[in-house]
């Protein structure tokens, strides 16, 4: 029986991770991959969906209990994935996709080497810059902290299987399905 393939989304704040992950979903046999966060919710999010947002006490218990396949500090906030719901749709045959920061796709290549890391890239660093400011809830020093987390993380990125630059939202996401139709033709054999 064939499994599906986890597939980890990276990249800096703002290149638009969710925004391609949404438009990848509903032309592959996929899930999206809840994680759970510590961070406030924000306009537009919904519990369960976007994410499972959890008391720093509660993260902290589930970390305890083994419940995580990784977790991170992120920005002074507790990210994680969920290991269970993951294996269990894999075994499935279900792709599953994730969006998660750089130290936690590490983490999750060290403990399921067959995930499929991607990692998006702005088209360039001051492009970057210029969408985190059209975030209403990014004050300047908000934005200076996720540059300097996007400085440092590209120069971790070597790891990642691909790197996609994400200049132009539909051809990003043709290149990252036909990323994954060739890892699902590269299993079959």
């Amino acid at each position: 029986m064939n499994k599906g393939i986890y597939i980890v989304i990276s990249g800096p704040s703002g290149v638009g991770k969710t925004t391609i992950i949404e438009k990848i979903l509903p032309r592959i046999n996929a899930f999206y991959s809840v994680s759970a966060t510590t961070r406030k919710l924000r306009p537009g999010e919904v519990e369960g969906e976007d994410y499972y947002f959890l008391s720093k006490e509660e993260f902290q218990k589930k970390i305890e209990e083994g419940e995580f396949l990784e977790y991170t500090i992120y920005d002074n906030e507790y990210y994680g994935t969920p290991l269970k719901p993951i294996l269990a749709k894999l075994e499935q045959n279900y792709h599953i996709i994730s969006e998660i920061e750089t130290n936690g796709a590490k983490a999750i290549k060290e403990k399921y080497p067959e995930a499929l890391l991607i990692y998006i890239l702005p088209p360039t660093m001051n492009e970057l810059r210029h969408r985190l400011a059209n975030r209403p809830e990014y004050t300047q020093e908000k934005i200076e902290q996720r540059m300097k987390i996007s400085y440092q993380e590209l120069h971790e990125v070597s790891f990642y299987k691909y790197k996609v630059i994400n200049d132009d939202l539909e051809k990003t996401v043709d290149t990252i399905i036909e990323i994954i139709k060739k890892e699902e033709t590269s299993i079959k054999k």
